[in-house]
């Protein structure tokens, strides 16, 4: 039960927060509403904190990169690896969403106006136009800000590339970086001492405010998301064994994949259970260096659970404020913008979530305020979405390994001292 209460401690405060705070609102309905202060201070404090823990945390992880073993094939397999299986996760979504409408309620309409204006969730730009934006800015001041997330985020990524390549002359720059890191990220640990309070009070408010029915969709989106990653999970998983080694890869990886799996719900952090990972993939025969390249790369970049979880995000707020989003243009964007808010900071050790959802506001046009709402998504979901995380990158191994090394890959004499393990 103590090791229970430890990995799960923030989970089980934060979810219990949420259901305080949806009593709260339920049974004092608009009176609530008093309490919506408190849950924008929460707010307002990790607004202010985003934009230096994205532009110090992906800097100093970009900067520490050293070059992998084997980087050639290797590292070219991996990229189209996490690129087609993250893409495979996206399109799960979609189909998920679209099948089942997350949100069935006619208080959409009101709490859009309540966040926004009409005129900016309907405001039309050209795709080029609007990349652009997104990507840019016209001043550097500009990009300290959290309305331009995406441009801080290409920006941190080009300057921890230019810190790696510029080497030994950097090393000073690098320790300044890595120091004021660690007090930013200590100061995201007392923004979250407060956290459990902010978002009770937050939920409290919307609950008094729009009715309890959001109460259901929240259910009904975990309920959707929970069955969808079951099913990813023993289908999918099992089916990209099979690409890898026939009947024999499909064997190999549940007969190992079930410790990474336990470790990724017990503890729900991918990282985690880096170490767990690379011992069950070297149990199948996959190499020290494939095992130990692609698994801690996979836990930075590659994340299926959370890219699914992006698309269940954004058609949240999709249907909860009634847009039309079901054309060509649109499926693409929530592709697009699925994939990107995972794949440029998915390496973000703290935060990394927030400034995920960040990026999907930012992106998809939807209202600032908007950001706790995808915050109780992302908590809800948190353990499927984990376990997919963790064990989409036990398959990624064998993809990997399957292409590296050849389809007989599974034949090679495994070490005693793995075998052993």
């Amino acid at each position: 039960m103590k090791k229970i209460w430890k990995n799960y401690k923030t989970t089980i405060i934060m979810l219990a927060s949420l259901v305080i705070g949806a009593l709260i609102g339920t049974i004092f309905k608009e009176k609530a509403s008093i309490l919506e202060p408190f849950g924008i201070l929460f707010m307002n404090m990790m607004f202010v904190l985003i934009v230096p823990l994205l532009f110090l945390t992906i800097t100093t992880s970009i900067a520490k990169i050293q070059e992998p073993k084997r980087l050639g094939k290797l590292m070219k397999t991996t990229i189209s690896v996490f690129i087609i299986t993250s893409l495979v996760a996206v399109v799960v979504g979609l189909i998920a969403t679209y099948s089942f409408k997350l949100v069935d309620t006619k208080n959409g309409a009101s709490i859009l106006n309540s966040l926004t204006t009409e005129e900016q969730i309907s405001e039309k730009l050209d795709i080029i136009n609007r990349t652009v934006s997104a990507i840019s800015v016209n001043d550097f001041a500009k990009i300290l800000s959290k309305e331009n997330i995406l441009a801080l985020v290409i920006f941190s990524l080009f300057v921890g590339i230019a810190i790696n390549k510029t080497g030994r002359d950097a090393e000073s720059f690098v320790k300044v970086l890595n120091s004021a890191n660690k007090v930013i990220l200590k100061l995201v640990d007392y923004a979250f001492y407060y956290a459990p309070f902010g978002l009770a009070c937050y939920f409290a408010s919307l609950i008094g405010t729009f009715g309890n029915i959001i109460v259901l969709d929240y259910v009904k989106t975990f309920l959707i998301y929970t069955i969808v990653a079951l099913l990813f999970y023993f289908i999918i998983y099992s089916f990209y064994a099979y690409i890898a080694a026939g009947k024999k890869g499909v064997k190999l990886f549940w007969q190992n994949a079930i410790g990474s799996s336990a470790t990724a719900i017990a503890t729900c952090s991918s990282a985690a259970s880096i170490p767990i990972n690379i011992k069950c993939t070297k149990n199948m025969g996959v190499s020290d260096d494939i095992a130990e390249t692609v698994i801690p790369l996979g836990t930075s970049f590659h994340k299926d659970g959370s890219i699914i979880g992006s698309v269940f995000k954004i058609m949240f707020l999709v249907y909860l404020f009634n847009l039309e989003l079901f054309t060509f243009s649109g499926i693409s964007k929530v592709l697009i913008v699925s994939l990107i808010a995972n794949l440029l900071v998915a390496s973000v050790p703290v935060g990394g979530g927030t400034i995920s959802e960040m990026v999907i506001i930012s992106m998809m046009g939807f209202p600032v305020a908007a950001l706790p709402i995808l915050t109780i998504i992302a908590t809800i979901i948190d353990a499927p979405a984990t376990l997919l995380n963790v064990v989409g990158d036990t398959a990624s191994v064998m993809l990997v390994t399957r292409k590296v090394e050849g389809k007989n890959w599974t034949n090679k004499k495994i070490p005693l001292n793995i075998k052993s393990a």
